[in-house]
Formats: structure tokens, C-alpha cells, sequence
């Protein structure tokens, strides 16, 4: 077997490779032996048949196979010989098109090498940690947040409105008989929330506390009871109190509303939250801090289809999210002028047939940025010997699972059987392990911040 040098520029290869007639005769002839104990012809022993005929019975049916197992050893051994690693799928094809057996093979093998990356002094590198403590004043205002957020109502005077909310009493009848499941007692019921059947709760709008009304309605003709459907019924409604929404009070009855024992033990659950909140905000900053710096120590090609691949997918990725800005802004647009009653053409299709979105050199340099770490990081975990569990990854998988209510096994078995969505979540997860690997090795200073500091280290790391 022959190979030659065709390509060498920066991290381009080339090679012609030659595997001669008779390589690829043996390489049959290997396959051939390797069936032969289970081979049955007529006139022979199991596995007694001669190697010429069967070469004459089996040996075209074998070739192609033959010849694919060749040229994939060939490229086994110039990747062992020469050390590199290819940084896509090397692209392969026979140059003799017009082979005929009994010729030598000819094939083209081209690809991009990776790049050797070049060791860091992680000694020299320094990282800011901000350390954000959690505050009371902090805790009373998410509590209040809380409150304001929460489903309360307080008694008022005067009619019901709608966003209200009324206690009543009240039984149903049709035809003056009464009905299984027609009637309640201090039944708490937001006018407005359609939560009994259609013209039920407008009927209540303007009653007052201690009113006695009479609603009429009729059922749906598709009402999941048979027998109510369709009927007309009339509620005898005896109106106990009338509500208006408030800001819940930040006492003991918020805490158990959320299932808590009381103030106490929210607020230390708020605590622990917001701490990890913090937490989490520290380390993005930290991190972005450690690439950032790891950027500026290191520099060298990374393979053009790579970046070129990266580029578009930042292209696509950000032409996505301003359109979806673009849209929101639309519709508030839209709601404005419907308000005001205009209704002029917006030209809301005038992008609908857009060409293929191209990279800009804003997006490629960004894409240089994070394949160049990617491949650092990538190097870094290698020689440090850090690998994703399968424990670590099921149970990422089945965290994005749980935002599938009802589909998570699916989701989980969906996931397990895709590789590629499977690459997808490993890598983050590797990624963060070689970080916490890397921050063991780097110096890392803490600085105490105020929740606004942190909150504009943030900002600015977006606005970068």
C-alpha cells in the first residue's frame, strides 16, 4: 500500500493512497477463509470446499466489503503513524472511477487536522470569585414579591366587578327538580375566571354581600355529564361576601399557603434560594472571567470548517432571537394601533422569503473564540482524565424531562436512543467539570459585592 502526500497547508491533509490489486486479492481471500468452516457446497464436507472455488462461488460478493475494510485500515494506520486527528469526517473517494477488478485502488483522503494545542501555566492565571451575602433587606423584598404575586382577597364594600370574588351559597335546578352536584355552600368563585359554565359568573356582576339572585344558564350541549347537557338550569344564589383583590399579608397564612409551617421557615427558604441564586450569578461571572482569561493565553489555528460550522450556527442563532424580539415588539406595536384603531398595512411579510443567513466577520471571530476554547477545554479534561458519568448524564436527562409533564419517559427514551441530542447535553456537562477542574489549578481572589453589584457584573457580561 502506497501513500502520498497530496495537501499540507496550515491544517489541510491530503493523501493519495494505492492499494494494490494483490493487497486487496489477499484481503478477500482473508475473508473468504475466515467463512469457509461454515460453508456448505455441494459435493464437499461442511467447510472442506476448495479455497479456488469458493473464491469463484463467494469472492465477488465479498470484494466491495473487502475493499471498504482495507481502505479503513489504511486510514487506522496513517492516523497511527502520523498522530493526527482528524477535526470533521475525513472525506474519502475512489479517484479510479472506473475500476475494474484485478486493478490497483485508487483513493483520495482529505480532512482537517486538529491542532496541537499548546500547554497553559494555569500558576499565572489570577480569577476574581464575587461573593454576594444574602441580607434581610433582600429576603423582606422578595417576600413582598411574594405577596404581591400571590392569590388574595380582601372583603369590600359595594357591587361585584369582574376580577372579583364572591362566597355564595347556591343550588341548581332544572325543571324544579335538583341535581347531583348543583349546589355548594361558601363557595369562593372569581367572576371572570371561567371556571362554572358560560354565563353563570357575568350574571353575579354588580351583586352585593347578602343578595339573593337567581341565575339562569344552560348547559353546554357537549357538558361531560350527559344528563345536564344541553338543559337550561336556574341557580338560586345567596351572595355572602364580596371580595376585591390585595397584596397578600406577609404573616404566617403566606407561609402556609406555600405549604410551610410558618413566616420563619419561608423566610429561611427564600434565604436558601436567593443564596443559591447568587451563587449561581457568581460563578457565571467567574467562568466567563477563566475563558476570558485562558483566550489571552493561549493562541493558535483551529480548524476553517469547524469555524465555519460554529459561524453559522451563531448566525442563525442570533438572526432567531432578533426576529423573535422583533415580533414581540411587533405585536405591542399592533395592539397600540388596534387600540387606536388603525389599520394601515404593517408589512409584516415583507422577511418571509429571505435567503441563507451568511456569517458576518463579528460572527466568525466570535466562532474562532469558541472553538479555539472549546478545544482547550477539550485537551485540558483529556490530560486530566475527566469523563461524564452515566450517572451525571441520566440525570440531566431526566432534569430537561421534567419540562415534558406527562412525556418524560418518552422524552428519556427519545434522548437515550439520539446521539447527537445526547452529545448535546453531555458536553455542557463536561465543560463545567473541566471548569471546576480549572479552578482548583488557577488563583482565585474573593471580593465581597452588594446583590446590585453582582446583578451588573451580570449585565455586563451580556452586554460584552
Amino acid at each position: 500500500m502506497q501513500v502520498t502526500e497530496t495537501l499540507n497547508e496550515g491544517l489541510k491533509r491530503g493523501y493519495a493512497i494505492t492499494l494494490t490489486a494483490a493487497e486487496l486479492d489477499a484481503k478477500v481471500d482473508e475473508k473468504l477463509e475466515a467463512v469457509r468452516p461454515q460453508v456448505q457446497m455441494k459435493g464437499f464436507r461442511k467447510g472442506k470446499a476448495p479455497h479456488a472455488l469458493l473464491k469463484k462461488m463467494y469472492g465477488k460478493s465479498v470484494l466491495g466489503e473487502a475493499m471498504q475494510e482495507a481502505i479503513d485500515g489504511a486510514m487506522r494506520a496513517h492516523f497511527e503513524e502520523t498522530g493526527d486527528r482528524p477535526a470533521m469526517q475525513p472525506d474519502v473517494k475512489m479517484t479510479n472511477e472506473a475500476w475494474e477488478e484485478g486493478q490497483d485502488v485508487e483513493v483520495a483522503l482529505e480532512y482537517e487536522a486538529l491542532p496541537t494545542v499548546p500547554e497553559v501555566d494555569f500558576a499565572a492565571i489570577t480569577v476574581e470569585k464575587l461573593v454576594a451575602e444574602v441580607d434581610d433587606a433582600a429576603v423582606e423584598e422578595a417576600l413582598q414579591n411574594l405577596a404581591a404575586g400571590t392569590e388574595h382577597f380582601e372583603a369590600k364594600t359595594g357591587a361585584a366587578e369582574e376580577g372579583d370574588q364572591v362566597v355564595l351559597d347556591f343550588e341548581g335546578r332544572i325543571d324544579g327538580e335538583a341535581f347531583d352536584g348543583g349546589a355548594a355552600e361558601d363557595f369562593p368563585l372569581t367572576l371572570g375566571s371561567g371556571q362554572f359554565i358560560p354565563g353563570f359568573e357575568e350574571q353575579l356582576i354588580g351583586a352585593k354581600a347578602e343578595e339573593a339572585r337567581d341565575v339562569t344558564v344552560s348547559f353546554p350541549e357537549d357538558y361531560n355529564a350527559a344528563q345536564l347537557a344541553g338543559k337550561e338550569a336556574v341557580f338560586a344564589c345567596t351572595i355572602k361576601e364580596v371580595k376585591a383583590k390585595a397584596d397578600a399579608p406577609v404573616d404566617d397564612s403566606l407561609a402556609t399557603h406555600y405549604g410551610l409551617d410558618d413566616l420563619d421557615a419561608l423566610k429561611g427558604q427564600i434565604k436558601e434560594r436567593l443564596a443559591a441564586e447568587y451563587a449561581g450569578a457568581a460563578r457565571t461571572v467567574q467562568k466567563r472571567r477563566l475563558l476570558d482569561a485562558l483566550d489571552g493565553a493561549v493562541s493558535f489555528e483551529v480548524p476553517p470548517t469547524m469555524l465555519e460550522s460554529e459561524a453559522k450556527q451563531i448566525a442563525h442563532q442570533l438572526h432567531n432571537e432578533n426576529e423573535a424580539e422583533e415580533k414581540a415588539e411587533g405585536a405591542e406595536a399592533g395592539a397600540a394601533e388596534d387600540e387606536r384603531g388603525d389599520d394601515h398595512d404593517r408589512g409584516d411579510d415583507q422577511d418571509q422569503n429571505q435567503g441563507p443567513i451568511e456569517p458576518t466577520e463579528e460572527h466568525r471571530t466570535l466562532a474562532e473564540r469558541r472553538v479555539r476554547l472549546g478545544l482547550l477545554l477539550a485537551e485540558i479534561g483529556s490530560q486530566a482524565e475527566i469523563t461524564v458519568t452515566d450517572a451525571e448524564l441520566n440525570q440531566a436527562v431526566v432534569a430537561q424531562a421534567r419540562q415534558y409533564p406527562g412525556q418524560e419517559k418518552a422524552f428519556f427514551e427519545f434522548v437515550r436512543q439520539n446521539e447527537g441530542m445526547m452529545q448535546q447535553i453531555r458536553a455542557p456537562l463536561f465543560e463545567d467539570k473541566v471548569v471546576d477542574h480549572l479552578f482548583e489549578q488557577i488563583t482565585v481572589s474573593e471580593k465581597t459585592v452588594s446583590k446590585d453589584e453582582l446583578q451588573e457584573a451580570i449585565e455586563a457580561l451580556d452586554d460584552a
